[in-house]
């Protein structure tokens, strides 16, 4: 099981230069071996055609697939490699062949169009300005009502940073992560999620970046769900070979 103990040493998000990563899949595992790292899982960006400035092209989909694979049998006996996407619950193209599948939203699809979640403030504030009269609140019900769908449209074993939407939202600067009808959207999304089964990620990728102090999920949102059995899996959601295991406990 790809669960939290026994798998310290274990990072399945992973991005490279396939898609919005720093570093090639040969310098992420040089770098992950080195390191002592058991099992390394690449987890490319799934294709999205409104937006191909952040993932891999479909021709790179293949050649990412190919490489991935490439450098399982190099490593075959020193380190497990694993073959894995990030697959929005936007994307085009089925996730079809892969170790494992880690299920994402970071789009609001509203009225016909996407908008990012995870781009910047400013992004965020225009979305709630253009359709919720400011309203964030409103926007994050809207963020949460996709995220309950994501392992079902994804077929996900591992969901991606539930709570994305608070990435820019350290302090609350931007919405008040109390209040009841925040508080009430993400309960409704974990419940649904719980019942599929899929791992939830502690992911610190916000934290190497320095955009959160804490991971994803929240300390109450974990909490939440701990209480009620979910099974959890670090990752690093590392764009760049210096971030592996950011944040990990030691062995």
């Amino acid at each position: 099981e790809l669960i939290e103990e026994g798998w310290r040493r274990a990072d399945l998000h992973v991005h490279t230069t396939f898609c919005d990563g720093k570093n090639t899949p040969a310098e992420m595992a040089a770098e992950a071996y080195r390191r002592g790292v058991g099992t390394l899982g690449f987890s490319g960006h799934s294709y999205t055609s409104f937006d191909t400035g952040y993932c891999m092209s479909r021709e790179g989909t293949a050649e990412y697939r190919a490489e991935i694979k490439r450098l399982r049998a190099e490593y075959a006996g020193k380190m497990n490699i694993l073959l894995g996407i990030e697959q929005d619950i936007y994307s085009d193209e089925p996730a079809i062949g892969y170790d494992y599948i880690i299920g994402s939203v970071h789009y609001f699809k509203i009225d016909g169009g996407f908008y990012p979640v995870d781009h910047s403030a400013g992004s965020l504030i225009d979305t709630a300005g253009r359709f919720f009269g400011g309203d964030m609140i409103r926007l994050a019900e809207l963020y949460y009502e996709t995220v309950a769908d994501v392992a079902e449209k994804t077929k996900c074993d591992i969901i991606g940073h539930f709570d994305l939407i608070t990435k820019f939202n350290e302090g609350d600067r931007l919405f008040d992560t109390s209040d009841p009808a925040y508080v009430g959207a993400w309960r409704r999304a974990a419940d649904r999620l719980l019942l599929s089964g899929a791992l939830f990620e502690i992911n610190t990728g916000a934290i190497s970046r320095g955009y959160r102090t804490t991971p994803y999920p929240s300390p109450e949102i974990e909490s939440y769900l701990r209480a009620r059995g979910a099974r959890f899996i670090k990752s690093s959601d590392s764009h760049r070979a210096e971030t592996l295991l950011f944040g990990f406990s030691a062995q």
